[in-house]
């Protein structure tokens, strides 16, 4: 099937799980009543994206306050009784940040739960997101390691143990999710996509790796008015990933300032391309959705495109996300007789 579509990874949580409308939103609740509505919540976020027409779901990440720290609260050697603030992305925004204060260890499974719930619950392909390392690397304090290559790494190890054991759940695609790509372009060179390619070592499902500008708040949005009028950053990490066994690459195309022909750059590729715009309100027809994709086909064969979010949307409105879920699902629809 052409444009077969998935999301980004997050979508809102329920009023009733979390504070709607942010991000690091507080649960409603705590304990054994948190959990079952963790669970509740997974198995609601899978079901939408079903109806909307949604080929590889996700679980919505709902059971993670934040797609970092969901991670590393399953972790030993982490302080989050004594965070620190820290500049995030160069200083891009401010954020109070556990530190790293011992060797990191997995104190267990991390995605069990959610991942069990939501592959017994559909019979669809089942994508799961985890952090990158060289993100991760960028979102806590190191107090223990003194060297930020070889703690991303320590991270590297940990996200392969744990994408090994979700592919053993039935995770038919693993995305590793790198903003900081878009950040530390040298660095990503340097280490970056090997300490990508340590993370996945191993897995037999798709492999993908995700690396947007970010989220849809103000400071990203702030951010991406510095860039310029074209977006051509990736122009440096792309022939390193292209050479990478990671299989496939999820970028923004919606509204983007990203150079659609850069996609040329990565011809090894399936390239998951964003044609609903988080940073936006306004809902996609799904005129706008096929707009993207013949744009994107001018670069990428049309077997190796698949319509996805630009980014997460848990900071979006519920009503707007799940209005976007449709968009996204009747553009691709729309795609296949056209294009097809």
């Amino acid at each position: 099937m052409l444009f077969p579509t998935t999301i980004a990874g997050s979508l809102p949580k329920p009023e009733w799980l979390a504070e709607p409308n942010t991000l690091w939103a507080p649960w409603r609740s705590k304990g054994d009543e948190l959990a079952r509505a963790k669970r509740d919540a997974t198995m609601l976020a899978v079901k939408l994206q079903e109806d909307s027409g949604i080929d590889i779901v996700t679980e919505g990440e709902q059971a993670r306050q934040h797609f970092v720290h969901g991670f590393l609260e399953k972790v030993e050697g982490i302080d989050f009784a004594h965070k620190v603030e820290m500049g995030i992305r160069k200083d891009r925004y401010k954020a109070m940040v556990p530190q790293v204060v011992a060797p990191l260890t997995l104190k267990g499974r991390v995605h069990a739960d959610e991942a069990r719930v939501a592959r017994s619950h559909t019979t669809r392909k089942l994508k799961f997101t985890l952090p990158g390392p060289m993100t991760i690397a960028d979102t806590v304090a190191d107090s223990h390691y003194g060297d930020k290559v070889k703690m991303a790494f320590a991270f590297a190890e940990l996200l392969n143990n744990e994408a090994k054991a979700l592919q053993a759940d039935g995770i038919d695609v693993i995305q590793f999710d790198e903003p900081a790509f878009n950040v530390f372009m040298d660095e990503v060179s340097d280490w970056g996509i090997r300490a990508l390619e340590r993370a996945a070592e191993g897995l037999t499902c798709t492999t993908a790796v995700h690396i947007c500008y970010g989220y849809g708040i103000k400071a990203n949005t702030d951010w991406k008015q510095t860039l310029g009028g074209e977006w051509r950053q990736y122009e440096d990490i792309f022939p390193a990933i292209e050479k990478s066994p990671i299989q496939q690459v999820a970028i923004e195309c919606r509204n983007s300032k990203v150079p659609l022909d850069l996609l040329a750059l990565l011809p090894g590729k399936v390239i998951q391309a964003g044609v609903i715009d988080v940073a936006s309100d306004t809902v996609e027809t799904a005129e706008d959705v096929v707009k993207v994709i013949e744009a994107v086909s001018k670069f990428v064969p049309l077997s190796n495109i698949v319509a996805t979010t630009n980014c997460g949307m848990a900071p979006m409105r519920r009503d707007i996300a799940e209005a976007k879920l449709a968009a996204l699902g009747a553009g691709a629809k729309l795609a296949r007789e056209r294009l097809g």
